[in-house]
């Protein structure tokens, strides 16, 4: 009986011990960001200083020399959907390999094939897609865990910032996206149903052809004489071109309607735009 008993009392043990849960020293983050026609997929574990010196010729986290996982535990991946450049390397969607290689005053950073390289010894050269050496930016407060982030995210760039002690470094990365979308805008124009409200805001906002983008958010108000946000659209072009009569007098049918549509964001924004003229 007393046998039966301790067994039961060490099964007991072995059960709860294997339902206790433990956070990881360096936590898994995953980063999604929408850019160009795409998105960019981060996966990286993000460990901490603990009075640790993050860079360094005797650095127990990042070696100076050494290529490194770029955070901890598992290798760190980015996933692209969609084409991108880096460097001036065309890079296919799919998913790639994030390495680097500190150094005191550059890292240089990798895009690999290879999706498991966690450390120098697993790292193969030729595997390669792509090298960038960018410089390192001295932070003035401390950065105690390892962090990355896209930033400055444009139509067509962006950047990746990696952040750490005192250290940090950005990787520009690029699309071309503008002639693929005028190709499509192209054939929608060319249809049953032209789109003029986003034909407007292409012409505006990337091809700077003010004219045509008037034509065309005029159109669009003709079919929606209600729609009180392409009045907004019509006055911001009307800017643009210098028409600031025109511009004025579309921000307030802006204004008007809005209030009647009790959408108080719209009437702001068009007495900004008409205290800017």
């Amino acid at each position: 009986m007393k046998q039966f008993l301790l067994a039961a009392a060490m099964l007991t043990t072995v059960s709860l011990t294997a339902q206790v849960r433990m956070p990881q020293p360096s936590t898994l983050q995953t980063i999604s960001q929408d850019f160009g026609l795409g998105k960019v997929e981060l996966s990286y574990s993000r460990p901490n200083l603990k009075n640790r010196k993050a860079f360094g010729k005797q650095s127990l986290l990042a070696p100076v020399g050494e290529v490194w996982r770029t955070g901890a535990n598992n290798a760190t991946t980015l996933n692209f959907t969609d084409q991108v450049i880096i460097n001036g390397v065309n890079i296919p969607a799919g998913k790639y390999g994030l390495l680097s290689i500190p150094g005191e005053k550059t890292f240089t950073i990798i895009l690999t094939k290879d999706l498991n390289v966690t450390s120098p010894a697993a790292y193969k050269k030729e595997n390669d897609v792509v090298r960038v050496d960018v410089p390192v930016m001295k932070m003035k407060d401390n950065m105690e865990t390892f962090t990355m982030q896209f930033a400055n995210v444009q139509y067509e760039s962006m950047e990746l910032h990696m952040m750490w002690d005192k250290n940090a470094v950005s990787l520009p990365i690029t699309t071309q996206i503008k002639d693929r979308i005028k190709a499509d805008m192209d054939k929608a124009m060319a249809g049953d149903k032209p789109p003029f409200s986003a034909a407007a805001n292409f012409y505006h906002e990337w091809m700077k052809d003010y004219p045509k983008a008037l034509e065309y958010i005029t159109k669009a108000i003709d079919g929606n004489k209600k729609a009180f946000w392409l009045y907004l659209t019509k006055a911001r072009i009307q800017k643009d071109m210098g028409d600031k009569v025109g511009a004025k007098a579309s921000a307030e049918a802006c204004i008007e309607l809005a209030k009647e549509a009790k959408n108080d964001d719209y009437v702001r924004m068009s007495n900004e735009l008409i205290k800017s003229l």
